[in-house]
């Protein structure tokens, strides 16, 4: 399918990514890893052509459809959400009223022989091929359920997108790609603005997704439960493994080691030649064995050792100053915001988090965690009950949106200095080193740096001071994997007490103990840890299922003598309808069988065929290949509806 060969991406001296070449095939789900500035991102927009390499090929089949989901993208305004979305369908519209201007045309001709009228026939047919491939759902329906599960209430549907932050913009987006069912999604970073069950349902959507897949997330759960593949991408070159993301770290760990004995055992007999050959070079009667050796070292393929990335963040939080035992308390609060007095918030909200607990708030955005994280810090004020910060309790806060407390005209330095007093002072490089900002790093202007550099520099400042309250709203959105664990388990040893506004699966399994969850205006308080939150949650949506959908009396199993009655009345006509319904499942699980077999040597076809995609020689068409390829595609996808919808009838 998509091949790219001998890449090299170079930006001002800097090579990116150095001679790398990878295939995506049909059925790939691949996961792509590596440190924040990897070249992650710019993979991807070399495979949809937003930018170009310095050298080196991308290939990608002309009929191809590809749904890409960028981090940052433009979003459209003026049309509600539900009609922004349905834009998606534009062209299954259009064949609708091509049908229909064809079936009128049809209707008012006689030229039944004419080549024009054969035309119109060959064309209308066509189209109800790919309308009936497209599936029986109505676009309405497929629209509905999809932004449903990607968190949208009805009530929202009918709102203008600009009325959205930019995180619900991004799930518009994302609903539309997923309504095109593309053949390859890209997507990059698509868990960074979804709540843990709009997560959820997404995990759920991609693990039966029937295309191939290039997923760049810093969600290890989510990349476990919906790749199959990991690529790696480290110091500009990639290492390819063909398991999920936490098998890949057993196997990379493996092969570093396996790599690392190879190495010395080489340089054991190198040396050992070495000094064989200095030994008895002017030796006559060693000349034969001193020339042996010498080739033998001319021609022995040295290993190199991967110069391997261990950048890491390197966090421990300063001791936390003794507080009350109750650090933060709500009590029947009322809270709305001081431009919408009208609309509340939240209502009755009752929050009691003491000394040294972790606590995470999680719920759909919008419904009320960054609010209480600004209660907390004294921001807003209910309007109703009252929200109380405990005794000597000094709180370090971690904002979701960096751009508001961050300068864009400060450097990194100055960003800390202009805060820091003290002896704390002296040690501003240190901190920033262990932050990753080292050497010309720290000279760098906030308006240059990604969003993981923004974050970092953000938590370096609660550094600064010995906090006993860390209240961190989103904090790992741009982290890579790598410093997140780190962050992850400065966290877990720290003594304070913590708040986090998190929808990190991974990341908050063992790092709190107790969850308050935002939704309808109201705040539930949940004892125990991320995963005991979701099995509860699990259960209550199946009974919650359950209640809405009672079956009807009429649909109840007839008593078993009423249902031998019944038999006993069938007209004489019966039996004969019995024979030919027999009939005719006898052809169709023939057919049943012939599809499968065909389906089969179709499969084979296709798996010759990447094979030689894998590793093409010298003499091999790829685009050839690739055409051949796609054609056995769209004959196994329109025999696999057939055998799907053959199945379903037998079984019946």
């Amino acid at each position: 399918m998509i091949s790219l060969t001998d890449l090299t991406v170079s930006f001002g001296g800097t090579t990116l990514l150095n001679d790398i070449s990878l295939h995506i095939s049909e059925k790939d789900r691949i996961g792509l890893t590596g440190r924040n500035g990897a070249g992650k991102s710019t993979l991807l927009k070399l495979i949809v052509g937003e930018q170009h390499p310095t050298s080196g090929s991308v290939m990608v089949p002309q009929n191809l459809t590809i749904g890409y989901l960028p981090q940052q993208m433009q979003h459209h305004k003026g049309r509600t959400v539900m009609e922004e979305t349905m834009t998606v369908f534009e062209d299954f519209f259009a064949l609708h009223r091509r049908v229909d201007e064809i079936s009128a045309e049809l209707a008012a001709r006689d030229d039944y022989d004419s080549k024009e009228y054969s035309r119109l026939i060959v064309e209308l047919n066509t189209i109800n091929d790919r309308l009936a491939m497209a599936g029986s759902e109505s676009p309405e329906v497929a629209a509905v359920k999809t932004l449903h599960g990607l968190g949208f209430k009805d009530n929202e549907l009918g709102r203008n997108t600009e009325t959205f932050s930019q995180g619900w913009n991004m799930r518009i987006e994302l609903a539309k790609i997923l309504l095109r069912k593309p053949d390859v999604l890209l997507l990059d970073e698509p868990t960074n603005h979804l709540d843990i069950e709009s997560i959820q349902w997404l995990e759920d959507y991609l693990q039966t997704f029937g295309g191939s897949m290039v997923l760049i997330s810093h969600d290890r759960r989510f990349l476990d439960n919906t790749t199959n593949r990991t690529v790696e991408i480290m110091l500009g070159r990639i290492h390819d493994y063909k398991v999920p993301y936490s098998k890949y770290l057993v196997l990379r760990a493996e092969r570093i080691e396996q790599q690392k004995a190879a190495y010395e055992n080489q340089q054991r007999t190198i040396e050992k030649t070495e000094e064989f050959i200095e030994r008895f070079r002017y030796k006559p009667t060693k000349s034969n064995q001193v020339q042996s050796r010498i080739k033998q070292l001319e021609r022995m393929e040295r290993i190199e050792l991967e110069v391997e990335d261990k950048s890491a963040l390197s966090v421990k939080f300063p001791p936390a100053p003794r507080s009350g035992d109750v650090a933060f308390k709500v009590t029947d609060a009322s809270i709305s915001y001081p431009d919408a007095p009208q609309k509340r918030i939240l209502s009755g909200a009752n929050i009691e988090i003491k000394r040294g607990e972790k606590v995470a708030f999680v719920g759909r955005n919008g419904e009320g965690k960054t609010t209480m994280m600004k209660t907390l810090m004294g921001t807003l004020t209910p309007v109703k009950g009252s929200a109380t910060v405990g005794y000597n309790v000094k709180i370090g806060y971690y904002a979701q949106n960096q751009e508001d407390v961050l300068n864009r005209e400060d450097t990194v330095y100055e960003t800390l200095d202009k805060i820091a007093v003290g002896d704390i002072r002296m040690k501003l490089r240190d901190i920033l080193g262990a932050f990753l900002f080292r050497g010309e790093d720290i000279d760098k202007k906030v308006a240059v740096l990604s969003g993981g550099e923004r974050a970092r520099l953000s938590m370096a400042r609660l550094m600064l001071e010995p906090y006993n309250l860390l209240a961190l709203d989103e904090p790992t959105n741009h982290m890579d994997i790598r410093s997140k664990d780190v962050l992850k388990q400065a966290l877990v040893k720290y003594d304070g007490t913590l708040i986090v506004v998190s929808h990190d699966r991974d990341f908050l399994t063992g790092l709190v103990d107790k969850i308050y969850e935002y939704g309808d205006g109201k705040v539930r308080e949940h004892l125990g840890g991320v995963d005991d939150f979701l099995r509860r949650k699990k259960i209550e949506g199946f009974e919650a299922l359950e209640r809405k959908s009672p079956q009807p009396a009429a649909s109840q199993a007839q008593p078993a003598a009423a249902s031998q009655q019944a038999v006993k009345e069938k007209p004489a006509a019966q039996s004969q309808q019995d024979r030919e319904a027999r009939r005719e499942m006898a052809r169709l699980k023939n057919r049943f069988s012939n599809l499968e077999k065909a389906i089969a040597d179709i499969e084979g076809k296709m798996a010759e065929i990447e094979k030689v995609l894998s590793a093409p020689g010298e003499k091999d068409d790829i685009m050839e290949l690739t055409r051949t390829y796609l054609e056995h595609k769209r004959e196994l996808d329109i025999k696999m509806d057939e055998w799907a919808t053959l199945a379903e009838k037998i079984e019946q």
